[in-house]
């Protein structure tokens, strides 16, 4: 049924055959068998091949308990631009916000909107919101994974390297990004080496995941805290922010912990000619990255920053259609 419908939205584009539908995507692992075809699907509306509103008259509800640009903006244009509506919620607004159970508020909203897309502190949170709405839910990011991030970002690296063939290198904090990066490396047969600090790896059970899922797909999988040895002969070199939302009060030790992690020229040269350097945004130059290299010929950060878009619409159009 899918085919048929994807067939009718793109015409004779030629999208992939047997595109599963899914219910939620809290985890890249939700997908971990339709990345491919989504990524596709956000190479057609990026190229405009859409010929009709797929989301008109739905509704999604936007719940934020952090702040946010890319992810607040992208989902609204996105929504528009499929003809369909969204609606910001700040969590402090809603009844959720003064004790109102998760499962009181999932359900409600379950019956005035077709999704539900939140950005939350709390991973389990989502979890148990997905488990008690009648309508698909998108994690907008938690402290443990940032799934739309990181399929705009596996966008980009088709873009500009044709492939999932080379190094995907990434330097810093073992955050939510980072546990996501892996995750999706491994499901899509890349290699991946992260270098962080000692105590700053990713999450563990992240990391038994990706090594499980490698092994059947020929990633290799390598955690480290020799940044040298992780950047050298690398194809794209990703960093983040140091201090993410909620550790605010671990700057000075954030920093005086990873300040060997920095992405700079000389860190660059060791990866390959063409390499090209990712930031999910918002960047802080002098620290986690220099302004030579962010702001140099081998950033290509608004171009992956866009793709937030494009990819949203997929998860989008594969939920709510």
């Amino acid at each position: 049924m899918i085919n048929i419908i994807l067939s009718i939205l793109f015409k004779s584009t030629g999208l992939p055959k047997g595109v599963a539908k899914m219910k939620s995507l809290l985890s890249i692992l939700d997908i971990k068998n339709e990345i491919d075809e989504i990524l596709e699907l956000a190479k057609q509306f990026k190229e405009s091949k859409v010929k009709d509103k797929p989301l008109e008259g739905k509704s999604l509800a936007m719940i934020f308990q952090k702040s946010s640009t890319r992810t607040r903006v992208s989902f609204e244009v996105g929504m528009y631009e499929l003809g369909g509506n969204s609606l910001f919620l700040s969590a402090n607004e809603l009844q959720m916000g003064r004790g109102e159970p998760i499962a009181d508020t999932a359900k409600v909203l379950s019956r005035y909107v077709d999704g539900i897309m939140i950005r939350a502190v709390n991973h389990q949170d989502v979890v148990e919101f997905a488990e008690e709405a009648d309508v698909p839910l998108i994690s907008g990011l938690t402290d443990l994974e940032h799934p739309c991030q990181v399929l705009a970002d596996m966008q980009t690296v088709k873009e500009y390297k044709g492939n999932f063939d080379g190094k995907f290198t990434y330097v810093g904090d073992g955050n939510n990004v980072c546990n996501s990066l892996l995750l999706i490396c491994a499901c899509l047969g890349m290699d991946i080496s992260i270098a962080t600090p000692k105590g700053y790896e990713p999450n563990k059970e992240i990391i038994a995941e990706g090594e499980k899922i490698a092994k059947s797909t020929g990633s290799n999988i390598l955690i480290t805290d020799d940044v040298k040895l992780a950047v050298k002969d690398s194809d794209i070199v990703y960093t983040d922010v140091w201090v993410s939302m909620g550790d605010e009060g671990q700057e000075e030790k954030r920093r005086n912990d990873l300040i060997k992690y920095q992405v700079n020229k000389e860190l660059m040269e060791l990866a390959h000619p063409d390499a090209i350097f990712m930031h999910c945004l918002p960047a802080i130059r002098g620290e986690e990255v220099s302004a030579e290299v962010i702001d140099g010929p081998q950033s290509v950060i608004l171009e992956q920053a866009e793709n937030r878009l494009h990819a949203q619409k997929a998860v989008l159009y594969y939920l709510l259609h």
